[in-house]
């Protein structure tokens, strides 16, 4: 099926976007796969102040996505692969969406803009990290033309977490 993406806009995220942040990701579906539970609010701040550091030394970051009215309506981006196990060393692309926002091709969207930018800033490759369990993330790599590479078991939470990777 194609269907028309939404528009979306990719920022740099702000202080005050650690509270947003928090207040999108408050939801059990939202953080299924991200430990089970809402994180606290200090986890958002200091996310929020790493991606600034990125983005400054990088060129690249997770960004701040706002929707057609500039409400933040979660992140996607890049980082480095942040875990001494996995794909150390690659540079990983992500997203997280508030629940309100899912199935609306917001994701898709925003991580092809991801794409685009990181390949301006001269990443040759990306890798996304995915639970195995996470069949919405799963089809996002699979829109982005991402093939799977390897799969490791995370030592964390013992689940198993599949390495999608795509050449640029």
């Amino acid at each position: 099926m194609n269907r028309t993406l939404p528009v979306v806009r990719l920022r740099v995220p702000t202080d005050e976007d650690a509270v947003a942040w928090h207040r999108v990701f408050d939801h059990p579906d939202v953080m299924e796969f991200h430990g089970g539970r809402s994180a606290e609010l200090s986890v958002y701040e200091e996310l929020t102040a790493r991606q600034r550091r990125h983005d400054a030394e990088l060129g690249f970051c997770l960004w701040t996505m706002l929707d057609e009215e500039d409400r933040v309506i979660g992140f996607t981006g890049a980082q480095p692969w942040p875990h001494a196990w996995g794909p150390a060393g690659e540079i990983e692309i992500g997203w997280r969406l508030g629940r309100d926002h899912w199935g609306k091709g917001y994701v898709t969207a925003a991580a092809r803009m991801t794409l685009e930018r990181v390949r301006a800033a001269g990443v040759g490759s990306v890798v996304a990290m995915v639970d195995a369990r996470n069949a919405r993330s799963i089809a996002v790599t699979e829109r982005l033309g991402m093939r799977l590479a390897q799969t490791y078991t995370t030592p964390a939470s013992q689940r198993q977490g599949h390495c999608f990777r795509l050449e640029l």
